[in-house]
């Protein structure tokens, strides 16, 4: 059976950073499979405040990690793509300090840390893909503390959308220079620190330019240096294809 043909994202990210064998893809398909939700567009997978009961693995959809205002005004913290954990560790807490919400209808696979924990001791390069994946979280939060700090909005919108680009790349979501696109101006606005109207018009002007096309759920950009060089996006901190360690023998 080849299991890169089922399509799990979670050993397409892992094998971003490492080379996985054929019985680690196994096994990472056959967890990913076993407790399956399917959670609604626009509603909670997590509410902060609750308890966390396990880790999650997002295998189709986009969602976020957010926090709100008493007066109703979020800030996107995070973004999901299919091929994400969530919340690795987050069980050993008595409750979240955060809520996670889907962005799409989204199905996700609810692993126990014990699962986690004994695939990782059990596999080494599947602990080091985790740990490495965890280290990016970080790398990502740290661009997106700079981008609402420092950079103006257009260099903030230009690096969210190359951020997400190469992300979606790295787990094989990607047409050419094309992929689905399904976050709104507001969306946008919550993960930047602005308001919907400048981003409005901030893709406007990245429209003109002809740096990037945004129509319906779908995002191209024909020319990817071009964004990349107006806002100095370096992709170093993503750690894509890094240092892989490959499996030992034929697989």
């Amino acid at each position: 059976m080849n299991t890169r043909a089922l399509g799990v994202p979670l050993a397409l990210r892992l094998e971003a950073y490492t080379t996985l064998s054929e019985e680690e893809r196994v096994r990472i398909n056959r967890m990913a499979r076993r407790s399956l939700r399917e959670v609604p567009a626009r509603r909670d997978i997590i509410r902060e405040g609750e308890p966390p009961r396990s880790a999650f693995i997002l295998l189709e959809g986009w969602a976020c990690r957010y926090k709100t205002l008493p007066d109703g005004r979020r800030q996107m913290l995070a973004l999901f793509i299919p091929g994400d954990v969530g919340d690795v560790h987050a069980s050993i807490l008595s409750q979240m300090d955060h809520s996670i919400g889907a962005i799409t209808a989204v199905k996700v696979a609810e692993v126990s840390r014990e699962e986690l924990e004994q695939l990782m001791a059990e596999h080494p390069r599947v602990r080091q893909g985790l740990l490495r994946d965890e280290l990016v979280t970080v790398a990502v939060q740290r661009e997106w503390t700079l981008n609402v700090g420092q950079r103006t909005a257009y260099e903030r919108i230009s690096h969210f959308l190359c951020e997400i680009f190469f992300r979606l790349r790295a787990v094989g979501l990607t047409d050419g220079h094309s992929c689905d696109f399904p976050l709104t101006q507001g969306d946008i606005a919550d993960a930047t620190g602005l308001t919907a109207v400048h981003v409005n018009r901030t893709l406007q002007d990245l429209r003109r330019e002809g740096v990037l096309e945004l129509q319906g759920r779908k995002l191209s950009i024909p020319n990817l240096d071009a964004l990349m060089g107006a806002c100095s996006f370096n992709p170093n901190y993503l750690h894509l294809c890094e240092d892989r360690e490959e499996p030992d023998g034929n697989d």
